[in-house]
């Protein structure tokens, strides 16, 4: 069972659609997959098909100790695998774990429970670095950064790289960075290619050959609850993310299964 964090401190890059999709898309190449939503803004969980003010047990609950992992989990019927909903009360949990014992280690034992039963869990990291993210990236077996090439996207991701140094140290010792994906990404904008090249540059080995770009499709799909598979599959989103899917896979010398149509 891989563990894979989708992280980046900074907002609006892309994380929410890319577990999403990845999700979607490894479940259409055969693979069984949960989603783990840890933002309070639970846009992971409306984008997956499940409606998160019927909740009756979500992540929150989960992680303060009020339900199991079995009457948790989800079904996204839309995208095919396994969602462990978040609520707004997610807000609420940094509050109360404050003082409770191992804090940072909520997740990691609840996972544990389902140790061996999928291929990948995929974890949708809040945009800061709090005890949410925390608990996702000690939970982690690695992390792919998703970044749109732009300005500030490069002392963005030092800061990252050093909070997962950090951790590294002290909290999980298995973390690795996946790799990066550029996001949005606009091939007209002479910006867009400078900051391209040099993430090519200095991230050679760590960067996806994958580009996710920008695309209507793709930004239409989650208001109506859907990955972009399900939604549009011929959109040059979705493409993108099967082919985001399938270099992961080969990566890790994964054998795909028959595409589940």
């Amino acid at each position: 069972m891989k563990i894979l964090a989708i992280a980046n401190q900074k907002g609006g890059v892309g994380k929410t659609t890319t577990a999403v999709n990845l999700a979607a898309s490894l479940a259409h190449l055969g693979k069984q997959v949960l989603l783990v939503d840890l933002d309070p803004q639970a846009n992971a969980t409306m984008g997956s098909g499940i409606d998160k003010t019927k909740l009756r047990h979500s992540v929150y609950s989960l992680l303060i100790g009020e339900s199991e992992m079995a009457a948790t989990v989800k079904r996204s019927e839309s995208g095919g695998f396994d969602v462990l909903p978040a609520s707004r009360d997610l807000a609420g949990a940094e509050v109360e774990l404050v003082d409770a014992e191992a804090r940072e280690m909520r997740l990691k034992t609840a996972l544990a429970q389902v140790a061996g039963q999928y291929d990948f869990v995929i974890l949708d990291c809040p945009p800061a670095l709090n005890l949410l993210t925390l608990n996702g990236l000690v939970a982690a077996d690695a992390v792919m950064i998703p970044m749109q090439c732009e300005y500030y996207a490069l002392e963005g991701l030092s800061d990252l790289v050093n909070t997962l140094k950090r951790i590294k140290q002290n909290l999980n010792r298995k973390i690795e960075i996946e790799g990066l994906l550029r996001t949005m990404f606009d091939p007209r904008s002479t910006l867009a290619q400078q900051v391209s090249d040099q993430l090519v540059k200095h991230f050679t080995s760590k960067l996806y050959h994958t580009v996710i770009p920008r695309n209507v499709r793709l930004a239409e799909a989650p208001s109506y609850g859907r990955p972009i598979l399900a939604y549009d599959k011929s959109s040059k989103g979705a493409q993108a993310y099967l082919a985001l899917a399938e270099e992961l896979l080969a990566r890790h010398g994964v054998q795909e299964a028959m595409p589940v149509m």
